[in-house]
C-alpha cells in the first residue's frame, strides 16, 4: 500500500513537473518568437512525433517549394492559358451547365464551399471537394488517392454520372467540333490535333499553376518576427509540439500525402465512405483518407471528407478529444465485423485547454491568404 502510494506521488510530482516546464515554455514567448521567425527549422523547437513517423523522410513544415513539372508535360504559357479554357469550359460535361470550375470556383477558394457538390441533374456528390489550390505539391489525388498525378485526374469527373456525365470520347469530339479551339492546341502543342491526352495535360498544367501567394506564415518565417501576435506564436508553438498537428499536417505542403483513418467513416450509416480500401481493396485501408493541406483552409469550408464539420473550432475539438468513439455500439457484433474500421494510433486524447485550441486557430488562420481575383476566360467558338 506505502509503496503503491509513494509511485501515485511520484507520477503526480512528475506530471506537475512537465505541466511547469510546458507552462514556462509557453510564457517565454519572445524566446520562441526569436526561434521561428527564420527559416532554419533544424533550429525551432523539436516536434513531438509519434513513434509511428519515420523520422528519416519527415520534412517539418516551411514555405512552399518550387512547382516541379512533369518531364512528360513540361511547362509552357500557352498549355496553362488551354487547360485554363478547358476548366472553365462546361461544354465537356453532358448538361453543358458543369465545368471544372462548378465544383472548384476560385472565389470560394477552389472549391464550393458545399457539404457535398452538385453534379449532373442536381445530385449530390459523395464527398466534399478538395480545393485545388497548391494541387501541384499533392502526390496522389482525390481523398481515396485513385488518381496518381494530375494529368490521370483530369478523366475522372467528366465520365462520373454523378459530375460531368459525358463519355470521355463524345467530350473530346465535342471539342473537335469547335472551331476556336483549334489555333489555341496548336499554340500549346505544336498541331491542331485534340485528344484526350492533350486535355489531360492541359487542365494538369493549369492546375499546377493554382498556388497561394506568401502567407502571414511564410512572411513570418522568413524573418518578419513581428508579422505574428504572441497567440499565434504560440499556436504555431502548439501545432508542432502538444496538439501534435505535425505528425500529419508537414512540410511546406502542410499535408504528409498519406492516408490516414481518423475514425470518420461513419460506419453503418447512410453516409458511410471506406475511402482508400474502394481503391486498393485492402482490410487495413478501410476509412483511411489523404491527409488534406490545410493552407488556405480558412477559405475551404465545410471541412473532412462529409463536409459535416461547420467551423474549424469543430475540427480541432474533434481532434483534441481524439474521436473516442468512432464506431457506434449497436453496430458491433452484429455482422459485418470484419469491415469494422480500425482507427489510426495517430489519433489521440490531447487535453488542449482553451487558451491553447484558440492559439491553435489563430496560428492555422494565419497560412490562408485573401481571395484574389480571377478573370473568368472567354470560351473558343
Amino acid at each position: 500500500m506505502i509503496k503503491k502510494s509513494l509511485i501515485l506521488i511520484c507520477a503526480a510530482f512528475l506530471i506537475l513537473s512537465y505541466n511547469k516546464k510546458e507552462k514556462e515554455e509557453y510564457q517565454d514567448i519572445s524566446k520562441l518568437r526569436k526561434l521561428y521567425s527564420q527559416p532554419d527549422a533544424s533550429k525551432w523547437p523539436k516536434p513531438h512525433l509519434d513513434s509511428l513517423i519515420d523520422k528519416a523522410s519527415f520534412k517539418d513544415i516551411g514555405v512552399l517549394p518550387e512547382i516541379e513539372y512533369p518531364d512528360d508535360n513540361a511547362y509552357s504559357n500557352e498549355k496553362k492559358q488551354l487547360g485554363k479554357i478547358l476548366f472553365f469550359d462546361p461544354r465537356l460535361s453532358k448538361s453543358g451547365q458543369i465545368a471544372c470550375a462548378s465544383c472548384h470556383n476560385p472565389e470560394l477558394g477552389w472549391t464550393d464551399n458545399s457539404t457535398r457538390s452538385f453534379g449532373h441533374n442536381r445530385q449530390t456528390g459523395r464527398r466534399n471537394s478538395m480545393t485545388i489550390l497548391n494541387v501541384a505539391h499533392a502526390k496522389e489525388l482525390f481523398w481515396d488517392g485513385r488518381a496518381t498525378s494530375l494529368e490521370d485526374q483530369a478523366r475522372f469527373p467528366i465520365p462520373d454520372q454523378l459530375e460531368m456525365n459525358m463519355d470521355l470520347d463524345y467530350a473530346v469530339n465535342n471539342l473537335k467540333k469547335i472551331e476556336g479551339y483549334k489555333p489555341l492546341f496548336k499554340k500549346a502543342f505544336g498541331d491542331e490535333e485534340i485528344s484526350l491526352q492533350k486535355v489531360q495535360k492541359a487542365i494538369a498544367t493549369f492546375e499546377r499553376s493554382v498556388k497561394s501567394p506568401p502567407s502571414k506564415f511564410d512572411r513570418f518565417i522568413t524573418g518578419k518576427s513581428d508579422k505574428f501576435t504572441d497567440e499565434e506564436v504560440l499556436g504555431l508553438h502548439i501545432f508542432r509540439t502538444k496538439a501534435r498537428c505535425i505528425n500529419c499536417h508537414n512540410t511546406g505542403y502542410f499535408s504528409d500525402n498519406q492516408f490516414h483513418n481518423d475514425g470518420q467513416t461513419l460506419f453503418g450509416t447512410k453516409d458511410e465512405d471506406f475511402g482508400r480500401y474502394n481503391v486498393t481493396g485492402k482490410i487495413e485501408d478501410i476509412g483511411k483518407f489523404r491527409t488534406p493541406t490545410i493552407r488556405e483552409v480558412a477559405n475551404t469550408k465545410p471541412w473532412m471528407h462529409h463536409g459535416h464539420f461547420p467551423s474549424l473550432l469543430d475540427v480541432v475539438e474533434f481532434y483534441n478529444l481524439g474521436n473516442p468513439s468512432p464506431i457506434q455500439n449497436k453496430y458491433l457484433g452484429v455482422g459485418r465485423d470484419s469491415l469494422i474500421p480500425k482507427t489510426s494510433p495517430l489519433l489521440k486524447k490531447l487535453n488542449l485547454n482553451k487558451e491553447e485550441i484558440d492559439a491553435v486557430l489563430a496560428f492555422i488562420n494565419t497560412l490562408s491568404t485573401p481571395t484574389r481575383r480571377t478573370i473568368i476566360p472567354t470560351l473558343p467558338q
